[in-house]
């Protein structure tokens, strides 16, 4: 990752990867439901069970899931803001485990030489920097899944799981 910042106010994360394939590529594994549910998640932590998306502006997006580590059942959803693919893609951002709160996602998707670089901004944290802190380290882990499944095809199911430890 180039670049991992919250910001001074813990408002916003921002985070960049270099991708090694195309901004189209990376388009479709981010908005393509099938493709979300093979690699966003990992054993040990947790895992999709259905993503459904409806990429326009103001289109729902959702995603149900299962924690590893308890077996509780979450969901994220969120509307679609800005959809120009390949290059941007915009959506809110509300998680069960988040109570009220509504952010939003803003994917910049930019071709290079060696593929795509992308520049993800999470902003809407003021007042809640327990959130930002969890929001920051799960989208470092999110973006490397993205990275590794693009690249090497790897998924939630043929990636090595994460061991839960027992205090």
């Amino acid at each position: 990752m180039a670049t991992n910042v919250v910001t001074p106010d813990q408002d916003a994360i921002a985070l960049e990867v270099q991708i090694a394939a195309p901004p189209d590529r990376v388009f479709q594994a981010i908005t393509d439901p099938t493709q979300l549910l093979r690699w966003w998640g990992q054993q040990g932590i947790y895992h999709g069970t259905k993503w459904c998306t409806d990429v326009r502006p103001g289109g729902a997006w959702r995603c149900e899931g299962v924690s590893d580590t308890d077996g509780s059942a979450y969901h994220v959803s969120g509307e679609y803001l800005e959809v120009d693919p390949p290059r941007l893609l915009a959506h809110t951002w509300v998680a069960s485990w988040s109570g009220p709160m509504k952010t939003v996602v803003r994917w910049e998707l930019e071709a290079t030489e060696g593929g795509t670089l992308i520049r993800l901004q999470h902003s809407g944290f003021a007042g809640a920097p327990t959130a930002s802190k969890s929001h920051y380290e799960g989208w470092q882990r999110v973006l490397g899944w993205m990275r590794a499944f693009v690249e090497k095809g790897e998924t939630v199911a043929t990636r090595p799981p994460i061991s839960v430890r027992q205090n």
